[in-house]
């Protein structure tokens, strides 16, 4: 299978979106300012790649130019404003990327109603042809999958932990090994059933009211 190559000068838009990442590239018109939002549940990086722009994360203030990047990291506050007389073009991603993905806030910093987008916002498209019905209960299914998944994990790693500190405090590193690589695994199982219960979520999210 082929490498899928994106270009800046001409893909402006999200270009890979799964539960994990949401990767674009973003570009902003001269004096143009994006609302003030935070992210729930992700970290944003920003990689400016051409002209210059104010980034607010918090209470700081920064200019980048080409080749700058900066993070603003889960819950922080943070606007970007195009400054000078050309346009702006970044790299962005978000991780994870669960709906909804931005908390907008107002004036005062206040967050304001939640809102939902449709996947068009994210150059994806809405899954129309299953019944509503049936993704919620797939995503319930998987809901109650991962519980268990997870609370096996937990009592794994319970027995697993005790272990690993036993063959640690004896200098056992073989058995310290064997050990971490079991507690690993069962973290893995864990990371791999939510990735599979986001991805439903992000589906069921924007047909189950209202989107913006």
């Amino acid at each position: 299978m082929a490498i899928e190559v994106f270009d800046v000068r001409h893909d402006i838009k999200n270009l890979f979106v799964s539960p994990q990442i949401r990767a674009r590239f973003l570009q902003m018109k001269p004096g143009e300012t994006s609302q003030m939002h935070s992210h729930d549940l992700g970290h944003e990086v920003f990689l400016v790649l051409m002209g210059r722009a104010l980034f607010e994360i918090g209470q700081d203030r920064a200019e980048l130019g080409p080749g700058q990047l900066c993070i603003a990291t889960t819950d922080q506050p943070h606007s970007v404003t195009v400054l000078g007389d050309d346009p702006m073009t970044m790299y962005l991603s978000v991780t994870p990327h669960v709906q909804p993905t931005h908390a907008f806030l107002d004036g005062n910093g206040e967050r304001q109603p939640t809102q939902f987008m449709p996947s068009a916002a994210y150059d994806t498209h809405t899954d129309t042809r299953t019944p509503m019905e049936e993704l919620v209960n797939r995503f319930v299914d998987l809901s109650d999958e991962f519980a268990k998944i997870a609370q096996t994990a937990a009592e794994e790693q319970r027995m697993t932990a005790a272990r690993l500190t036993r063959a640690l405090s004896s200098g056992n590193m073989d058995t310290a090994d064997s050990q971490r690589e079991a507690m690993w695994f069962a973290l893995y199982r864990v990371y791999h059933k939510l990735e599979e219960v986001t991805e439903v979520w992000n589906a069921v999210a924007p047909r189950a009211g209202r989107v913006k």
